[in-house]
């Protein structure tokens, strides 16, 4: 999960929890939402650690044994 989709899905949580009145038989639209949220909070933080695991420099090539 990108952190672009995992904002997504934190901001479609936020707006169904805290915006949406509505209700839906058998789906409760709040609980939906805080769903979302998490799942988006958990992608970001994968998603972070995945990117910041990947950004390890490079270990420099072993020059000549000494005395050369």
């Amino acid at each position: 999960m990108t952190i672009g989709s995992s904002l997504f899905l934190i901001a479609v949580g936020a707006i169904l929890k805290f915006a949406v009145t509505a209700t839906v038989a058998g789906v409760d639209i709040q609980t939906v939402g805080v769903i979302l949220m998490v799942v988006g909070v958990v992608g970001l933080i994968v998603g972070l650690a995945i990117m910041f695991s990947r950004r390890q420099p490079p270990v420099p090539p072993a020059g000549p044994p000494a005395g050369y």
